[in-house]
């Protein structure tokens, strides 16, 4: 994924900060409100440890998602994203963009000459995001429209293998349950339109808009590997199988392995 000096410079002023809306967490975990002692020590930690890896998250990305194998499962996603070249981005998934936001998940994105290299079994895990740039369903809030276009260039060849963990879009107020793979939306119909009409009135955008202004991106040709969902491969971790006691370890493995 190479980067065009006009794309840096994008990527440049999306680091400096931009003036999005705020979007806030819709469930609330349980739990006591935070101690005088607890606030204490998070203002110290703020002051005194270095948090480099969270500073290189330094671009936000708005998008929608949903479960491989059950489509009517979708969420809106706030990815908080950073380059750790020019081939690989790894983003934390939040279910808004304040200080009341749920992490989520987690999402990587790789350039489309990576994502050749990997084997096909490897690449049904990944989501392609032709549809969701040239859709205008994939947003960065704040930015200046040209400076927008530019990283959707950037981002529209790209691949991502995403997992969520807190299954907030259904209403968990705890990370119960296990992990599930997510996929990006391939076509029109698909999104439930509510979920796009909430975030455009949120966010104060128009995405109707934002897929006029992108009818110049090329969408490049899909790997056939990639939303393997489309052709009824479907992955999906399972929750764990009860093991009798009285079994030995190796009996175990090998009945863990039937």
């Amino acid at each position: 994924m190479k980067v065009s000096q006009h794309a840096a410079v994008a990527v440049a002023i999306f680091a400096l900060g931009a003036c999005e809306r705020d979007s806030p967490s819709r469930v609330r975990a349980p739990g006591a409100d935070e101690s005088g002692k607890t606030k204490a020590l998070e203002a110290g930690a703020e002051l005194l440890q270095q948090k480099a890896p969270l500073r290189a998250l330094n671009a936000y990305l708005n998008g929608f998602h949903f479960e491989n194998g059950d489509m009517g499962s979708q969420m809106e996603a706030h990815h908080f994203c950073g380059h750790i070249n020019q081939d690989v981005i790894q983003c934390v998934l939040f279910d808004g963009n304040d200080d009341s936001a749920k992490l989520v998940g987690i999402e990587y994105i790789i350039s489309a000459t990576l994502f050749a290299s990997l084997p096909a079994e490897e690449k049904h895990l990944w989501h392609s995001h032709v549809h969701e740039v040239k859709s205008g369903q994939l947003i960065a809030p704040g930015i200046p429209l040209i400076a927008e276009h530019e990283l959707m260039e950037q981002i529209v060849g790209t691949y991502g293998k995403t997992w969520h963990i807190w299954h907030t879009g259904k209403g968990d107020a705890l990370p119960v349950g296990v992990p599930a793979l997510m996929m990006g939306f391939t076509r029109d119909g698909q999104l439930d339109e509510r979920l796009l009409s909430d975030r455009d009135t949120r966010l104060e955008v128009r995405s109707n808009e934002i897929r006029a202004q992108r009818a110049d991106i090329v969408g490049p040709v899909i790997d056939t590997d990639a939303d393997a969902w489309e052709k009824g491969i479907v992955m999906q971790m399972q929750p764990a199988r009860q093991v009798p006691s009285a079994a030995t370890p190796a009996e175990a493995t090998g009945r863990a392995r039937q």
